[in-house]
């Protein structure tokens, strides 16, 4: 008979190479109370990288997991910390009923600019992946168009590495491993995924009536740079503040929605914009009739939208969960919030202390809608249920 679903996490502040990654899994194993590590991920600063192999090695003595995969990190988050410089984070379930498979991926070229990913595993049965990527050699996106084609609405949550060691980023077993991505992949377990991309709509709602790839020539009938500069006028001055600072586009990826809420689109800056066309440029590939909406971004509207993103998924599991993983950005921390620890703080309290950590990504790999996204200066979550 199969148990609860637990989770530990275990942290080590300090940069003392095979110590550091002994401190943080002795830690989680603590916290299992001697349950199977099933599952466990490890982050680790550049400093310690260095000692790869020596430290998964220790992790492997202290928790003998089935499945094990990490990556290089700038900073780590675990047990309601965050070390923005350094450190390990060492996070460790034991699935009761479910399994976790390990894999690792790279990518060839397949002419005419297309890419081979090999190693993706069998994910017919998987409830959720978590990611592991080195954004020097691996390009993300193909693989995420990928799943979104064989797997329609598999959720993938991880992160770009943000350090590099002297052989790569990322890690399994034996220490540094050179793939392009490592993850796990999550069956017989119910996960909630979690996208706080930290802005709010803010204007009206606007339908791309012009557009090629990424770039929109008209919005509702007029120029775009034009229906942007008047809707921009037409804000309360407060918002009209934060949009002169950083205006950003939503796009609202599920049009068959009656309505739209914060949570329904993705977020992407924009690149450029030209006075004399009328166009402008955004992050990511538009059509014609999606709707779109302008959006702002600060520590506030980041504070509130990250509750209530972890709220929706505590919702969604029906009850605290039994523990998390947890990818910010690396220009979140105290780069963006006055107070320390802010995002693994607030899911501390707001998951009733699931044991979680994670890491300060160079990018965060998150769903919105139906369909996984690469994101920036945003914190993307899984959810653990405990049963």
């Amino acid at each position: 008979m199969s148990g609860p679903v637990k989770c530990a996490a275990g942290l080590s502040v300090a940069d003392g190479g095979p110590d550091s990654f002994a401190e943080a899994a002795a830690r989680a194993a603590l916290g299992l109370g001697g349950a199977s590590a099933d599952a466990v991920v490890v982050f680790a600063s550049a400093p310690n990288l260095a000692h790869a192999e020596q430290g998964m090695a220790a992790v492997r003595e202290r928790l003998h997991p089935a499945a094990l995969v990490g990556c290089a990190a700038q900073g780590v988050v675990g047990e309601a910390r965050e070390i923005e410089l350094g450190g390990v984070a060492v996070w460790a379930a034991s699935l009761g009923g479910g399994s976790a498979e390990a894999f690792a991926l790279d990518a060839a070229p397949a002419g005419e600019g297309a890419v081979a990913v090999t190693g993706v595993p069998d994910l017919d049965a998987a409830d959720a992946v978590v990611a592991l990527v080195d954004p020097f050699s691996f390009p993300v996106e193909p693989l995420l168009a990928g799943l979104a084609a064989d797997h329609p609405g598999l959720p993938v949550v991880g992160g770009l590495a943000s350090a590099r060691g002297d052989g790569g980023t990322l890690l399994s077993e034996q220490g540094i491993d050179g793939a392009g991505v490592v993850g796990l992949a999550f069956s017989g377990v119910r996960v909630a995924t979690c996208v706080s991309q930290g802005a709010r709509p803010v204007g009206p709602e606007m339908a791309i009536t012009a557009a090629e790839a990424n770039v929109i020539h008209e919005l509702a009938g007029k120029p775009a740079v034009q229906r942007l500069q008047e809707a921009v006028a037409g804000l309360d001055p407060r918002e009209r503040e934060l949009a002169l600072g950083g205006l950003l586009l939503g796009l609202v990826v599920d049009p068959n929605k009656p309505e739209y809420e914060r949570g329904d689109f993705l977020v992407r800056g924009l690149l450029a914009a030209d006075a004399e066309s009328g166009a402008v440029t955004v992050g990511e590939q538009v059509r014609v009739g999606q709707t779109v909406q302008m959006q702002v971004r600060d520590a506030a509207t980041a504070t509130e939208d990250l509750g209530a993103a972890i709220g929706r998924g505590v919702e969604e599991l029906g009850a605290p969960p039994a523990g998390a993983l947890l990818f910010t950005c690396n220009g979140r921390g105290s780069h963006m919030f006055e107070v320390p620890d802010h995002d693994a703080g607030l899911l501390d309290r707001a998951s009733d202390g699931a044991p979680a950590a994670g890491f300060f990504c160079a990018g965060e790999i998150g769903p919105v809608g139906a369909r996984n996204f690469v994101h920036g200066f945003t914190a993307t979550m899984a959810l653990f249920a405990s049963a």
